[in-house]
């Protein structure tokens, strides 16, 4: 790692809880990896202190910060400016604070959707072609909903969404109908609680993920799926939990005999990468970063 000097840069990562991240180790990999003079830096920041801390961005002339649960559907309220896809997704895990001509941090804040696009080149890393594909996904949060209208644009050809009857439930109704006008997907959304529905859908699917934070912490203990004859052995099965890297949900997969069963590190890595580019203009080896951090 580089000694943090007077020119030392600063990128956040805003979220809660947020202790567990392996977010600062995969940006300070590429930091000094690409020989810039940046480090990320985790900071605890709920829906309650987020405006101030989106602020803080602007007055300590940060380079910007990633935000994850639970901010990034409410995050766009403070900035000056959206990404269209970001728009199209309803969340935000990439802030960036505006270079100017000379390269020089302006204070205009811009809003991206990183999420999306780091889930599906996982996909693809691991020789996957999800095009024409049927998934089960579970959650309506800013990353289930980055990777649904993600997959929709680019191939899935149907996708059921479950989640619980909470606030979020109608953030998902609208999701299903943006995908079904917008593209060629055939969605449609469930409750979480049919159980024989949910088990229904999980057999008739080529790809399951898991996009809640039940797994981790505090959630360790949890899964979302009943037991292990919700899936059959040929189901691709992710989740975007990193931290444990293996789930109770990932867990009850392989006993069912699964054998492509992955965890989020490769969503987490490819969307930072992306996330990396723009805050810094450079492209990071992506075999180097697995290699570190043992992907």
């Amino acid at each position: 790692m580089p000694n943090i000097t007077g020119h030392t840069e600063l990128v956040g990562l805003m979220a809660y809880p947020i202790r567990h991240t392996q977010s600062p180790t995969t940006h300070n990999l590429a930091y000094d990896k690409n020989g810039d003079d940046v480090i990320q830096l985790a900071f605890e920041v709920d829906n309650d202190s987020l405006k101030d801390a989106v602020q803080s961005i602007r007055a300590l002339k940060m380079l910007g910060s990633n935000i994850s649960m639970p901010n990034k559907t409410v995050v766009h309220k403070y900035l000056d400016e959206v990404d269209e896809a970001a728009k199209l997704c309803g969340a935000i895990n990439t802030v960036v604070n505006m270079r100017d001509e000379n390269g020089q941090v302006t204070g205009k804040l811009k809003g991206y959707n990183t999420d999306g696009m780091g889930y599906w080149q996982g996909l693809k890393e691991e020789g996957i072609d999800f095009k024409g594909m049927k998934m089960v996904l579970i959650g309506t949060g800013g990353a289930a909903t980055a990777i649904a209208v993600r997959g929709a644009l680019d191939g899935i050809a149907e996708l059921e969404i479950f989640n619980i009857k909470d606030k979020f439930y109608s953030r998902g109704e609208e999701i299903v109908d943006l995908i079904n006008k917008n593209t060629n997907c055939k969605a449609t959304m469930n409750d979480l609680a049919d159980h024989d529905l949910l088990k229904e859908k999980m057999h008739a699917a080529d790809l399951f993920c898991d996009a809640t934070g039940v797994g981790m912490h505090p959630l360790e203990d949890l899964s979302n799926i009943p037991d292990p004859s919700f899936f059959k052995k040929d189901l691709i099965v992710t989740d975007t939990v990193y931290a444990p890297r293996e789930t109770v949900m990932m867990k009850q997969a392989k006993e069912a005999g699964c054998e492509r069963v992955y965890n989020g590190m490769s969503m987490m890595l490819f969307q930072a990468l992306i996330a990396i580019k723009l805050y810094t203009g450079k492209d990071t080896p992506v075999d180097y970063m697995k290699e570190k951090l043992g992907i």
